[in-house]
């Protein structure tokens, strides 16, 4: 597992892609072994993960029937939705990095990718906790969350085109396939297992 003084470095690689310095690939092992550890992404992003999914705990108790109660199963329900989102994504990715020919791009495209979403984790934490314990504070969560999508999108859009180079359309159409999913997916999957708050 990489160390946290290792995914600061990683970070500062992402901050220095996103500036559309080629220096930050110095910063990140896009090798193929980097690829598969950058999947420890997920265990670093555990901690942001739990308190979103506590928040979410407790907006279906609120929405269903006050006998409701969940227990493990509701958690392992999330935890699927979650590997789905981490998971589903590259693999589109991928079929479309083959079909237009740039599968040499997948491996960094994957790494960037999964760091890139431990601070976007955390950012969404702080406005769930924002929330939960701020009174009133939804409205102005509802709009720093929507700030929030759309800097991961330009961040993603600016890494893409460190990556692929300059092909706007091809780059704008990545960008689409690695976040869209998650929404459509997260959306389904939830209301398939039966976690997803009623009304």
């Amino acid at each position: 597992m990489p160390t946290f003084r290792e995914v600061q470095y990683y970070l500062s690689g992402l901050w220095l892609l996103i500036r559309m310095d080629a220096r930050g690939f110095q910063y990140l092992d896009i090798s193929d072994r980097g690829m598969l550890r950058s999947f420890w992404a997920i265990l670093w992003s555990l901690p942001s993960i739990g308190i979103s999914w506590l928040w979410w705990q407790q907006a279906y108790l609120t929405a269903m029937p006050p006998e409701t109660s969940t227990g493990l199963a509701f958690f392992l329900r999330l935890a699927l939705v979650e590997a789905a989102n981490w998971l589903i994504p590259p693999i589109l990715a991928g079929l479309l990095l083959l079909v237009f020919r740039f599968g040499d791009k997948f491996t960094p495209i994957v790494v960037t990718v999964n760091w890139l979403f431990v601070p976007a984790n955390y950012l969404n934490a702080l406005l769930v906790a924002m929330i939960v314990f701020v009174p009133g504070s939804k409205g102005l969560a509802a709009l720093l969350s929507l700030a929030l999508t759309m800097a991961t999108i330009f961040a993603l859009a600016r890494i893409l085109r460190m990556i692929c180079g300059t092909h706007p359309l091809f780059v704008g159409t990545l960008t689409l396939m690695l976040l869209i999913p998650n929404l459509l997916l997260t959306d389904f999957l939830q209301r398939f297992l039966g976690v997803y708050p009623p009304g």
